[in-house]
């Protein structure tokens, strides 16, 4: 199944004309973090000029009560303020402001985007699952590995989780690799409504041993068994030598664990590969310690510890469905697919969703 084409601005005529220099900036508000990326274009990408994350919890007991709470929204409304600022400050010339799973399920989305247009002059757009999974798939396809017949990528977020298997069929080369439309290769795709906030919140987040642990893992797969039964995945992961692709806190997270790194580096961590056991031996390691140990781990902190196991039974949940040992991990993912489309839109370079970074091969 091929993803249809999102729901996206009209392309500028030609006679439209922008500045010299145009800034880009994407934002993406998400039940757990609000993110930004302001960027102006390079050669064959983009470079960043500035950037914001921040933990805002808006999907806080959103499961709960069905509504985004008060001390959620003020939360997210000052942290929107500093986006606004910096957006302001960098003298953006062109934007794309999404939310997803919190503004999309609660019934009063629609009214806090209101008073959040109103308080920032932001105007923040609610995308559909289908156009969040193209999103990610084409901030993060630069990394899946040009010599595999393709790869399961996955964005575990705070209230959803996207999968979508991109299929190249037959191995390719690198001429045939840097001619190939990721996109078009999408053949399977679904998204859970289900994250590390809504799994934490259903089944308790500070105190985890190994069989809040497993139910955990249970839940998640009842939800996957569906996806895998219809298109089985599994062999074709085996038959195509692909792997997995993950784009989210939580396999940044365990990437910097398993890494023994003393805070977090981007730079290490955006397309390193993890073997499965690496993956496993950080989330025993982190049920092995209590609420206090995580937080004290570098890359967790107070604000993730306790999400990071919901986080890892979701991965655990992953690799039990579609076993493979190969698995990349991308901090990239939303940000960076809208900026590649916005700026493929206005002609100033094709999307460069699928070039190649300077990074290392696979093992």
């Amino acid at each position: 199944m091929v993803l249809a084409a999102p729901m996206i601005r009209q392309r500028p005529s030609a006679l439209t004309t922008y500045p010299a220099d145009p800034i880009y900036a994407a934002l993406d508000l998400g039940t757990n973090n609000c993110r930004l990326l302001v960027a102006r274009p390079s050669r064959r990408s983009f470079h960043v000029i500035d950037a914001f994350s921040r933990i805002i919890r808006l999907g806080e007991g959103l499961a709960q009560s069905g509504e985004l709470s008060e001390i959620a929204m003020v939360r997210t409304l000052d942290a929107l303020d500093v986006c606004a600022d910096k957006m302001h400050r960098r003298g953006v010339t062109r934007t794309r402001l999404i939310a997803t799973e919190a503004c999309r399920i609660a019934r009063n989305g629609d009214d806090f985007l209101d008073r959040v247009r109103k308080r920032t002059g932001l105007s923040l757009e609610i995308i559909g699952r289908e156009t969040e999974a193209r999103l990610a798939v084409s901030g993060c396809a630069s990394l899946i590995d040009r010599r595999s017949g393709g790869a399961l990528v996955f964005d575990i977020g705070g209230g959803s989780s996207e999968l979508i298997w991109i299929d190249f069929g037959p191995q390719i080369g690198d001429q045939d690799f840097e001619r190939t439309n990721v996109q078009e290769s999408v053949s399977a795709w679904t998204s859970l409504p289900l994250g590390v906030v809504t799994l934490s919140e259903r089944f308790g987040g500070r105190q985890v041993d190994n069989e809040v642990f497993e139910a955990m893992v249970g839940h998640v797969l009842d939800l996957l068994t569906p996806f895998e039964r219809q298109h089985a995945i599994a062999q074709q992961l085996e038959s195509r030598q692909a792997h997995l692709l993950g784009t989210s806190g939580t396999v940044t997270t365990v990437a910097g664990i398993h890494l023994g790194l003393k805070s977090y580096d981007r730079s290490r961590v955006d397309g390193c590969w993890l073997h499965s056991d690496d993956v496993r031996a950080v989330s025993g390691r982190l049920l092995a310690t209590n609420y206090e140990g995580r937080v004290a781990e570098p890359c967790i902190g107070r604000d993730r510890a306790d999400l990071v196991l919901a986080g890892c039974a979701i991965l655990e949940a992953l690799m039990r469905t579609w076993p493979c040992q190969r698995l990349r991990v991308a901090d990239r993912g939303l940000r960076e697919g809208i900026l590649s489309n916005l700026m493929a839109e206005d002609g100033i370079h094709k999307a460069s969703a699928h070039r190649r970074p300077a990074l290392r091969d696979g093992p």
